[in-house]
């Protein structure tokens, strides 16, 4: 019998949400798009999670929180999971979400002013005129 290190697994799926951060519903939702090798199960049909797959769910978590796609993810995990990889792969990803970030934020701020200026001509008072509805009807 082998020693096993503590905290080394296995782990069942709520011991994996917890250690990994992610909810036991998204961790199935990665492992049904495939970002999440298939774990094994027990006889009794429970998955069954290592440190690996605690240490690819920390990584799609953190990846997801700087709000990288599932596509996107997907690429980074490739990249992250084979050594001979060229890091240009990877900042050429992270450079196309910079972009897009970019431009998201952009189309965003132009939100703000417009809907900032059609509520400071609104009165905000008993009468029925509202600039803010007229401006959405045009």
């Amino acid at each position: 019998m082998t020693a096993r290190r503590p905290g080394a697994g296995p782990f069942n799926i709520g011991q994996a949400a917890v250690r990994s951060g992610v909810s036991a519903k998204m961790i199935r939702h990665y492992e049904s798009l495939g970002l999440l090798p298939t774990v094994h199960r027990t006889d009794a049909g429970y998955r069954q999670y290592g440190d690996n797959e605690i240490h690819t769910l920390r990584f799609i978590r953190r990846a997801r929180t700087l709000g990288f796609s599932m596509a996107e993810i997907g690429e980074l995990l490739k990249l992250w999971q084979n050594k001979q990889r060229a890091s240009a792969d990877v900042k050429r990803i992270a450079e196309a979400h910079v972009a897009d970030l970019g431009r998201r934020i952009a189309e965003m701020e132009a939100m703000r002013q417009t809907l900032a200026q059609l509520a400071h001509c609104c009165a905000g008072d008993s009468r029925p005129e509202c600039p803010i509805l007229s401006g959405l009807a045009d």
